[in-house]
């Protein structure tokens, strides 16, 4: 099982590192300092797209991409232009609504933001998640089992709706990182993407975005780390080109 494998690489990998824990730690709290924390987006956490005819239900959840890190507002920011996205699809007005956190992981997110889902129907999901499952060492078994949990939730509370999941991070391609941390995390990155490929696989209506190989990095990050606003426009398109490919409008 793919799972296995993967966990079993985890585990060497983490076994042949420990030695050089001190370095990495005192490696990884520099660049926290370095690169310092952007606010998050500013405005209202809801918003519609310009547009005539019956809106359809767009509901955000994650981490601090969803929460808008590195934009002024939300409008600018994942929610606003994934939703400006999904509106040229369907060809009607999207009703977003976002909830988002820095620094969640997909554990955290069932904790502290589940319970902050408004009591509403929606009709597209979009989840947010794998930059801190990456960043604080996630097992690719706790990852799986996490995002399993998080994914049954959903879609017990929204049978009919499209769920669509952003990539695992590009670790490699970040300025802010510095080697060998960087070569660690991406490393982990890819299992993480690897495995929610395979859990996603199978399930109907659930779409995973692939890391992606051809993104434009030229102004894509505000801190190094998290997008700009140019960021999210260009990410968001990438995206749901990609779901072009594999889901009907």
């Amino acid at each position: 099982m793919s799972l296995i494998r993967w966990q079993t690489s985890f585990l060497i990998a983490g076994a042949a590192i420990l030695p050089f824990a001190p370095l990495l730690y005192l490696q990884g709290q520099y660049t926290r300092r370095k690169v310092g924390l952007l606010p998050g987006a500013g405005g209202g956490e809801k918003g519609r797209t310009a547009g005539e005819g019956t809106s359809a239900r767009l509901f955000v959840i994650g981490e601090s991409t969803v929460a808008g890190l590195g934009a002024s507002t939300h409008e600018k920011a994942l929610a606003g232009q994934f939703a400006a996205q999904l509106s040229r699809r369907i060809g009607r007005p999207v009703e977003w609504i976002v909830v988002g956190k820095n620094g969640v992981t997909a554990r955290r997110t069932i904790d502290e933001l589940v319970p902050l889902i408004p009591d509403e129907q929606f009709d597209y999901i979009l989840i947010g998640l794998g930059g801190n499952d990456v960043m604080k060492l996630s097992s690719p078994v706790k990852w799986r089992r996490d995002m399993t949990e998080l994914l049954g939730i959903m879609r017990d509370r929204y049978p009919d709706a499209v769920i669509f999941l952003s990539n695992c991070p590009m670790i490699k391609l970040s300025p802010a990182i510095p080697h060998p941390i960087k070569f660690i995390l991406w490393e982990l990155s890819k299992l993480h993407d690897a495995n929610i490929k395979d859990l996603t696989g199978p399930m109907e209506r659930i779409f995973y975005y692939h890391q992606p190989r051809d993104l434009e990095i030229d102004g894509f990050f505000a801190d190094g780390i998290h997008p700009s606003e140019k960021g999210y426009a260009d990410w968001s398109e990438a995206m749901m080109n990609f779901f072009d490919q594999r889901y009907e409008w």
